[in-house]
């Protein structure tokens, strides 16, 4: 039976094995968004506010400033690693463990026990981070309400093993389709073969040579792949047509506009037929010299890091609210069969949190 309720008093590592437990695949998080509201609703020191399955929490206290603590809620397809599973030399194993229910863990931690920060707190819990960006609850969020999302700093607890991780890379997928002439493979002279048309493609991505731009001291590592090919009608047919996803994973010093300009560049005379673009997130700069961002390294510790990968650093970054990533879970483990977290990491975010939030 899956749980209904959710104990704020629990401690991080036990807060986070329950939250596993509370399946919450993108598009089926409703139960644990009501499980989050239920259980911040209770808490008098904080104001609720709720749109479709994102959950909004706010202190009022009247500082002089206000940090956003967010994190999503849903994870990618369970792989029979439900319910959790706790082994004894402490770590937890389970699917949203890393990525990122330990760092949701540490939001709502923060939320039931730090009533009077030294700072006002938001704290946002949003649906369909994994999945398309149009789907994406803080991106909607933003649409409908951005006076929710308001503040001076913002920290995304996605998982970067208790270290600050600056900025993210921009996400851009496109489609590259080839066309030919269908025909019997037996008589394949009459035909023209739309596999065989992605070669030129394929061996410009072979070649490809990434950059590693250096931006405010960290380097970043760009990529661009292949991540799926689709092609062919059946075991006699030559096949007219053929589609190559290729994503480009870009540095956040060239915006949405560069990086799309550079990938038709790339294959400007690889003979595609058709270009398209599928999904498409721009970066953010790591802004790390922003007095908060400051502020909060001397707080936290640690030597900041790049961001490999896509995050919502970049929506708050739109949005002109500063953010960096600092979460418990390590993130070459998310999104695996065997993702887990060390649940000492989930104990040192959530305490250098309380002393930059109390001291």
């Amino acid at each position: 039976m899956s749980p209904t309720a959710l104990d704020l008093s629990l401690a991080g590592p036990a807060l986070t094995a329950a939250l596993v437990d509370f399946p919450s695949v993108s598009g089926e998080e409703k139960p644990l968004a009501d499980a989050i509201e239920t259980a911040l609703r209770a808490l008098p020191h904080l104001t609720v506010d709720r749109y479709g399955n994102n959950v909004v929490a706010r202190t009022h206290l009247g500082r002089s400033e206000r940090v956003v603590l967010a994190g999503h809620i849903d994870t990618v397809p369970i792989a029979d690693n439900v319910p959790s599973r706790l082994d004894s030399d402490g770590v937890l194993w389970g699917c949203g463990t890393s990525d990122m229910k330990s760092g949701v863990a540490v939001q709502l931690r923060i939320a039931a026990t730090v009533p009077e920060p030294n700072r006002d707190l938001t704290f946002v819990f949003y649906d369909n981070e994994e999945v398309a960006a149009h789907l994406n609850g803080l991106g909607r969020i933003a649409d409908a309400h951005p006076d929710w999302l308001a503040g001076d700093f913002a920290v995304l607890l996605e998982p970067s093993d208790a270290e600050v991780e600056g900025g993210c890379q921009g996400t851009l997928r496109v489609l590259l389709r080839t066309t030919g002439e269908r025909a019997h493979s037996a008589r394949s002279w009459m035909g023209t073969n739309a596999i065989h048309a992605v070669a030129p493609i394929l061996a410009r991505l072979a070649a490809y040579q990434p950059r590693r731009p250096v931006i405010d001291g960290l380097e970043y590592r760009e990529g661009l792949n292949a991540v799926r090919i689709d092609g062919g009608v059946a075991g006699n047919v030559i096949p007219d047509e053929c589609t190559v996803a290729v994503n480009y994973r870009y540095a956040p010093d060239r915006s949405e506009e560069e990086a799309l300009a550079h990938v038709h560049e790339v294959f400007a005379d690889c003979g595609v037929a058709e270009f398209v673009v599928d999904d498409h997130s721009g970066g953010a700069l790591p802004g790390l010299s922003h007095p908060a961002a400051v502020a909060f390294m001397e707080a936290v510790g640690g030597t900041a890091r790049p961001k490999f990968g896509w995050t919502d650093v970049s929506r708050f970054s739109a949005l002109g609210v500063p953010a960096v990533n600092y979460g418990p879970g390590d993130p070459l483990y998310a999104h695996k069969r065997d993702e887990h977290v060390v649940v000492d990491r989930i104990a040192q975010c959530e305490q250098r949190l309380r002393q930059w939030l109390t001291g």
